[in-house]
């Protein structure tokens, strides 16, 4: 997945916690959220808070759908707020996903191989 079909897939799956995300999906919107939280916060603290706002659920939803991948539940997100727990999360996001149908839909990477 590119970089711009990643920023449509998640924008396009606004608040969607349904099904599976690749990892490039997932890096790649996280890199388009840092640049547009960097590029918004040298312009004003008001823009900032208004792309955190604006793009927190497309990453919370596509950080959900990648644990899914993984077939884990989405729940397991929760331990982002435990510190040393985010090392588990980031080994999980690395890592890849379950190969083939998992409980939680279709494997992401299947259309890509085909």
């Amino acid at each position: 997945m590119t970089f711009s079909e990643s920023i449509k897939t998640c924008l396009n799956k606004y608040a969607n916690f349904n099904g599976r995300a690749s990892r490039s999906e997932l890096w790649w919107f996280q890199l388009f959220y840092i640049l547009v939280a960097f590029v918004a916060s040298l312009i004003n603290d008001d823009f900032f808070w208004l792309s955190y706002i604006a793009l927190f659920l497309p990453l919370l939803a596509v950080c959900v759908r990648r644990l899914h991948d993984k077939n884990k539940s989405g729940w397991w997100y929760l331990m982002s707020f435990v510190p040393i727990a985010n090392i588990v999360l980031l080994v999980w996001f690395c890592q890849r996903g379950t190969v083939g149908t998992n409980n939680f839909g279709d494997d992401p990477l299947a259309e890509i191989a085909q």
